[in-house]
């Protein structure tokens, strides 16, 4: 974690602030949470910045946040694996033509970078991936039999965002985005979207988020949707069924559908109370027709699929600048840039922390000593607060190997072995756990 921050952003331990979450302060009060904006506090944590070499809207992500986004995403694509979704990679550049058909460049095209030249074709930065899913569906024959077929990428996309809506991380113009294509039949598409929405519901709970509504979003008046009555009628049946039956409760709201089709919104606010979407689930009968998409029945013959768009936690940029402002820089232990502070009192328990964090990282903990050169305990303590876990090295723990912890939440522990508590913690993190302790243990 970076030494930048110079305030106390968890001022509250837990046990002085009743509700709070386990780092230590709660999300519910919006006066301290408004303190947390991610721009500020992400740069005072050296999570990511910007320079104007580089351009509007484009930050770039430092070490520690570059560890927080890596992790994200690992956490996302193993969820996806244990629910069966294959991942697939494709490019950032398009054929002009791949959108037409799509209908991104008709209903669109005002959010995307102007085509290049290249020769005489011209190509375009990927605005969604959908269309590419679309064209890896296609390009082989598939059977009844192997649907639902869930295919996933963390891939880049490009918007082309104007300079005043750009801010920090929730808009900008290249984009990391956690996207997925389900390719099944109709009946089959209330089951998936179900099972997307608690892969959402599960995500939200290791994060330590709090969804502020789910928003049925539908078609408003305006040329900027597909016209097809129809379809639109059957994918928004479809997806009120399944928040129905889902018994959760939601509000509709027109003119925030996407242009091919209805979709479940996931809305969370900041600490300013603005709201926004994080996560998806959508139903589209539009782009498996526009590609042609088909599947042999058991019948021999050739069905449409229906295409259901899902998002666990939309683009990376935002889920993060999200969890900044939630968390106040104190991520879930499981997610924090550094895990554990290794703190030896003088020069002579140095040795033992430098073994204690090779082994840290031979379990896969993230570990950094903060040695007696960075000043007096007490000052790398506070230092460090925003750590999940320290680990105090004096000469009596040094003589047994032992570990006197202190918890990001103001508790201090008894003194105890430094394998046993290498173990426990990393099975709190191994389970992405949003608490720091398990007294039960």
């Amino acid at each position: 974690m970076s030494r930048r921050a110079d305030r106390c952003l968890s001022p509250k331990p837990r046990g002085e602030c009743p509700g709070a979450s386990a780092c230590g302060h709660s999300p519910d009060d919006r006066e301290e949470t408004a303190m947390h904006d991610h721009r500020k506090l992400g740069r005072e944590l050296a999570l990511f910045d910007t320079d104007p070499l580089i351009g509007a809207g484009l930050p770039y992500w430092l070490p520690d946040g570059a560890t927080v986004r890596h992790t994200l995403e690992e956490y996302i694509r193993t969820a996806e694996r244990r629910a069966g979704y294959r991942h697939v990679y494709s490019p950032v550049l398009g054929k002009r033509e791949l959108y037409e058909i799509s209908g991104h460049w008709s209903h669109y095209s005002d959010d995307m970078f102007p085509p290049m030249d290249l020769g005489s074709e011209q190509v375009v930065l990927r605005p969604s991936l959908c269309p590419h899913h679309a064209v890896i569906y296609r390009s082989r024959s598939h059977s009844y039999r192997e649907l639902p077929l869930r295919m996933a990428e963390l891939g880049g996309m490009y918007r082309s965002e104007l300079s005043g809506v750009l801010g920090g991380l929730t808009r900008v113009r290249a984009i990391q985005l956690n996207d997925a294509h389900i390719f099944c039949t109709l009946d089959q598409v209330a089951d998936e979207a179900r099972a997307a929405l608690e892969m959402i519901r599960s995500a939200y709970e290791a994060l330590g988020i709090r969804p502020a509504r789910y928003r049925l979003s539908l078609p408003g008046p305006g040329g900027k949707y597909v016209a097809a009555p129809e379809k639109w009628q059957r994918s928004t049946a479809l997806l009120t069924e399944v928040l129905d039956r889902s018994g959760l409760p939601y509000d509709s709201a027109e003119g925030e559908a996407a242009f091919y089709g209805p979709k479940i919104d996931v809305q969370v606010t900041d600490g300013a109370g603005r709201e926004s979407t994080l996560s998806t689930v959508q139903v589209d009968f539009h782009q498996p027709e526009q590609f042609d998409l088909h599947y042999i029945g058991a019948d021999g013959a050739k069905h449409r699929p229906v295409m259901i768009h899902r998002s666990i936690i939309g683009s990376v940029e935002r889920a993060v600048a999200h969890l900044i402002e939630q968390h106040g820089g104190a991520f879930p232990a499981w997610l924090a840039p550094t895990q554990l502070a290794i703190l030896p009192v003088s020069a002579a328990e140095l040795p033992n922390a430098v073994a204690l964090a090779a082994r840290c990282t031979e379990r896969g903990l993230r570990a950094e000593i903060a040695g007696p050169e960075r000043g007096t305990l007490g000052a790398r303590i506070r230092e460090d607060r925003l750590v999940p876990y320290q680990a105090v090295i004096g000469a009596k723990e040094a003589v047994d190997d032992h570990v006197a912890v202190r918890l990001r939440d103001g508790r201090r522990l008894d003194p105890q072995p430094a394998d046993a508590f290498l173990e426990r913690i990393g099975a709190l993190i191994d389970d992405h756990s949003t608490e720091l302790w398990d007294d039960a243990v």
